[in-house]
């Protein structure tokens, strides 16, 4: 019953296929205080740097508006029409702030969490409804962590308010004497090293928020040990999955082959059926490798390479029959066909060395052992574990 119990706690981390899935539905890491603060912070930074040419454009924009004919003032068609576009008029001056807004808005989500848009998380839901479920979740950990957080924050920004008030508050007083010009640029300039303060003041809070909704997202995605082991089952069990995982290696098997025909000295082939290419090199005791084999298609793909890259065909059918049979890519040639290999390097040492034009004859005494009988008469029938590059026994 303990082993059951345990194997029911969430104890393991998300693994990402969770986390992806998570995001899908909307659920990912927010912390409104970080949005807060970054909000408060993009409004000041905006009144900082527009201020002055806001508030220039706005005193100049008022002016002009109260500034029109009396048949205007009294025709109500051209009174509303002076109105709308003097509201036009101040929605774009006022639009740069705006987007400088939009933007703050924006960089706290994306900073936490990411970009996510979720239509099921927009979904209506009836259970959101329940006033059951609505009680239970205020009265939860959550639910007052979240009330306390609002009381704390309510305490700080108040204190920091009545600081700055009782900070500026003979300049707010002078607002009232001063010319509307000055006015408005001294208010700006007030409201933006307000916001600037309470952004500031944010930050006790966010220091603290942002690593704990960091911790319960977490917490919320952990697994089980049995969830774990059914998603790794699951992931690796699906039919597509495997069958891009055995093509992919089948593709990147045959490139590395590929790319080892030109270094060949020789391929040797049925001629058609298969070819399998042999680099000699001739440090004292070493025996000819095999760097690339195939039949049918791949050993067609094989003498193509080798024909562009001018490494010598040499047509042997037994040979290479015995070869396909008894040796995997990377294998030294069996001791017993050692005599026939060194026949065919010897004549390709040969066409080397001759002038151009010289008829060299090429090994026809190739002999290949009785036990390679079976090879050599049945070119269907080979070595049961013998396998194409790449090619899975599950395919």
């Amino acid at each position: 019953m303990a082993e059951n119990q345990s194997s029911n706690e969430r104890t393991e981390q998300p693994t990402e296929r969770r986390k992806q899935e998570s995001k899908k539905k909307g659920q990912v890491p927010r912390s409104r205080e970080l949005n807060t603060m970054l909000s408060l912070l993009s409004g000041a930074v905006g009144l900082l740097v527009l201020g002055g040419t806001i508030s220039t454009e706005l005193t100049s924009l008022i002016e002009t508006s109260f500034s029109f004919d009396r048949a205007v003032a009294f025709d109500k068609d051209m009174i509303a029409v002076h109105f709308m576009g003097t509201v036009i008029s101040a929605l774009m001056i006022l639009m740069p702030f705006f987007l400088v807004m939009v933007v703050g808005s924006f960089i706290g989500p994306l900073m936490m969490g990411g970009w996510s848009f979720s239509a099921s998380a927009m979904a209506f839901k009836l259970e959101k409804l329940s006033p059951i479920k609505g009680i239970k979740r205020v009265f939860s950990a959550k639910g007052l962590l979240e009330l306390f957080k609002a009381l704390f924050k309510f305490i700080l920004l108040s204190t920091a308010a009545i600081i700055l008030f009782n900070l500026y508050l003979d300049k707010i007083l002078h607002l009232g004497v001063e010319a509307p010009e000055e006015a408005f640029g001294d208010a700006t300039s007030l409201l933006a090293w307000s916001l600037l303060a309470l952004s500031f003041t944010m930050i006790f809070i966010v220091v603290f928020d942002v690593p704990f909704e960091l911790w319960n997202h977490t917490r919320q995605l952990k697994m089980t040990k049995q969830e774990v082991k059914d998603e790794l089952k699951e992931s690796e069990g699906r039919p597509e999955v495997k069958s891009r995982i055995r093509t992919m290696q089948r593709e990147a098997s045959q490139r590395r082959m590929m790319d080892a025909v030109p270094t060949a000295d020789v391929v040797i082939t049925n001629p058609t059926h298969f070819s399998i290419a042999l680099k000699y090199d001739d440090t004292p005791g070493a025996a000819p490798l095999v760097v690339a084999k195939g039949k049918d298609l791949i050993a067609f793909k094989i003498r193509s390479v080798a024909i562009e890259n001018d490494v010598v065909i040499f047509e042997a059918p037994p040979l290479a029959r015995a070869l396909y049979a008894t040796t995997e890519i990377g294998d030294e040639i069996p001791h017993n066909l050692y005599l026939a290999v060194a026949k065919v390097l010897a004549y390709i040492y040969q066409l080397r060395m001759s002038m151009a034009g010289d008829y060299v004859a090429p090994p026809k005494d190739l002999v290949i052992p009785d036990e390679y009988k079976d090879y050599v008469d049945d070119p269907e029938t080979g070595n049961s574990e013998t396998r194409d590059p790449g090619i899975n026994d599950d395919e």
